[in-house]
């Protein structure tokens, strides 16, 4: 009996070409799970160990999610222009015409969003909401500053333009 049998299951090897072809197909916008479903293509567990123990394939792959990120936005263009399916023709005897396809718009609406969350998670400095930090004393109030110098340590003048600075803000 010869082996002629073709072996089933994920490729035993890893290549310089396997990581590229999953590096390029990542910035290219596909997922980890879409891309692993090839039968030529390891596991995704196997993606996300290579991950944690390859720091320069790691490295790799984050510029990859970046580019993703890219390619995230610009589909959002091409999103919002395509108009193919935002109308259906009508031909019943009560409604003869044209009429929005709601579920289209629907499902345009849900992709933007997505691409949206994605591209701010990926390059939130570029692509999420700008946040802002305000810094507040006890019950919200300013916040006190203390300032201690041991006047043993100032010059004359330095000692006299803080007090005068002190007079005058009483």
């Amino acid at each position: 009996m010869t082996a002629d049998v073709a072996k089933t299951g994920r490729p035993p090897i890893r290549t310089t070409e396997m990581e590229n072809r999953l590096l390029e197909e990542v910035a290219d916008g596909r997922s980890v799970t879409e891309i692993c479903a090839a039968d030529d293509m390891p596991t995704r567990s196997t993606i996300f160990r290579w991950l944690a123990e390859d720091k320069a394939f790691s490295d790799l792959y984050a510029r990859a999610k970046e580019a993703q990120a890219e390619c995230l936005a610009d589909e959002l263009i091409e999103i919002s222009d395509n108009g193919q399916n935002d109308w259906m023709e009508r031909n019943s005897a009560d409604n003869v015409g044209w009429v929005t396809n709601g579920e289209a718009i629907q499902r345009s609406r849900l992709r933007l969003d997505t691409r949206k969350w994605v591209a701010s998670k990926l390059l939130p400095k570029k692509y999420g909401e700008k946040q802002t930090l305000e810094h507040t004393g006890k019950d919200g109030g300013s916040i006190e500053h203390a300032l201690t110098l041991d006047p043993a340590k100032l010059s004359s003048q330095t000692l006299a333009e803080l007090l005068n600075a002190a007079s005058n803000e009483g």
